[in-house]
């Protein structure tokens, strides 16, 4: 974003229409948690319908995070050069309709197949949605509107849950597929008339028509019209190819490798906790009802933690505050499973590492636009995901292995809360890398 626009973003204080678009992207992302978490609350109904074994469970929870892999990776990207808006709009219709084709599912290959699917428009979806949060919001606030989108899908998968809980029983675990695909393409009207286009893409890229897109949102944002475009960076129309291999340039490489590394233990022991939770409180004499409870109660403390922490981001290092963070998940998952045999004490341990597990995942998306500028900062943060669901597919796969391998699940977590504690490493390492204000693009 041009400096002079992009300062004053970032000191002006917020205006209505700012929170609106850090609300829609809100909305966006409590979809998003519905759609990839519906998997675990259905996990024992289905596995019960199929007689699947845990590797093959295992598989099934994989199949929606290979989609967001590849969308993060390979969809995401594309947002950097043509836009936020449009990829968003386009993923929001993929993910509604595999949820949709996902209830009509005969075997447990074709749901793998439309969960890959419904993953490929999630993974399109995130980068963009946080990013664009994240640009139209000031300085003070950046922090939290980012976070606010990891608030927003800990609470679509918290609802998704006690729908799940509600419906399973007399319905079947398909009436969640068919509500959820419906609900999220019902959304997609509301974005294609209210989500605007993000200014930092508008100001580096300058597509047709640009200066008075920018202008219209120049005004709505309470900063003053502007007579001609700023002068481009030489490489702001540069291929996707160009804009990848300048996240491995000299001044780039070593926080790349470290938020790829940091994303994928992150996502590792993230996705072992949300996808096996529910299944393993009933693995330990809970009913399935408590275990679905369980699931729920791990998404309300994302609510909670991943509020905290962008409120927190306001006032500290955002680096340490989530260093804290992945310290006292490690802790929290070791010691959890000695308490399953105390219902009350062990649902309340669920609720503390839903508040951790999440602000982590939470702090690690608010950290790394900061390391890009506007023409790199999907194509990153797409990037970093990406990598990170290398690690979140891996680990059902793990953990179903290990379970079909007689691991008692004190084990398992003790396994998973180790990548908590390298990532917090990681996170160290990186820690004295210089980061971007958002609003930045050099020579802009």
């Amino acid at each position: 974003m041009s400096h002079s626009i992009g300062q004053q973003l970032d000191e002006k204080p917020m205006v209505s229409f700012q929170w609106g678009v850090v609300a829609l992207c809100f909305l966006i992302n409590m979809l998003d948690g519905f759609d990839v978490l519906v998997m675990a609350f259905t996990a024992a109904s289905i596995s019960a319908d199929w007689s699947l074994s845990g590797i093959h469970l295992g598989y099934l929870l994989s199949a929606g995070l290979v989609g967001m892999a590849i969308g993060s990776l390979f969809i995401a990207p594309w947002a950097d050069r043509f836009g936020r808006r449009p990829l968003i709009l386009l993923s929001v219709g993929i993910a509604g309709l595999g949820m949709l084709a996902s209830s009509r599912a005969t075997s447990p290959e074709i749901l793998g197949v439309l969960r890959l699917i419904t993953g490929l428009g999630i993974g399109g979806i995130l980068a963009s949605s946080y990013v664009v949060a994240g640009e139209y919001a000031n300085k003070k606030w950046r922090g939290l509107a980012i976070s606010l989108q990891s608030t927003a899908y800990a609470l679509g998968a918290t609802i998704g849950g006690i729908i799940a809980a509600q419906i399973i029983p007399s319905m079947g675990w398909r009436s969640v597929f068919f509500y959820g695909g419906v609900t999220t393409l019902l959304i997609l009207p509301l974005l294609a008339l209210w989500l605007p286009e993000s200014l930092a893409f508008l100001l580096s890229r300058q597509p047709r028509n640009a200066l008075k897109r920018i202008n219209n949102l120049l005004q709505r944002v309470a900063i003053a019209a502007v007579d001609q475009m700023p002068e481009a960076r030489q490489d702001a129309r540069k291929p996707l190819k160009a804009t990848f291999a300048e996240l491995f340039s000299p001044t780039l490489l070593r926080s790349t490798l470290l938020i790829w590394i940091a994303f994928f233990l992150v996502m590792f022991g993230f996705y072992f906790v949300m996808s096996w939770t529910p299944r393993l409180l009933v693995s330990a004499g809970l009913s399935n009802q408590q275990g679905i409870t369980g699931g729920v109660l791990l998404n309300v403390g994302g609510i909670l933690g991943t509020s905290l922490i962008g409120l927190l981001a306001s006032r500290f290092r955002l680096s340490r505050v989530l260093m804290l963070y992945l310290l006292v998940n490690a802790v929290l998952l070791a010691a959890f499973v000695q308490f399953t045999i105390l219902p009350s004490l062990a649902f309340a341990l669920v609720l503390l590492i839903g508040i951790f597990v999440n602000g982590c995942v939470a702090g690690l998306y608010a950290l790394t636009p900061t390391i890009y500028n506007a023409t790199q900062r999907v194509t990153g943060l797409g990037w970093g995901i990406g990598i990170g669901r290398a690690g979140a597919i891996l680990s059902p796969l793990v953990a179903g292995r290990l379970i079909d391998a007689h691991w008692q699940p004190a084990d398992l977590y003790l396994l998973f809360a180790l990548s908590f504690v390298f990532a917090a490493l990681v996170i160290w390492l990186l820690k004295p890398q210089r980061q971007l204000p958002l609003s930045t693009i050099s020579n802009v």
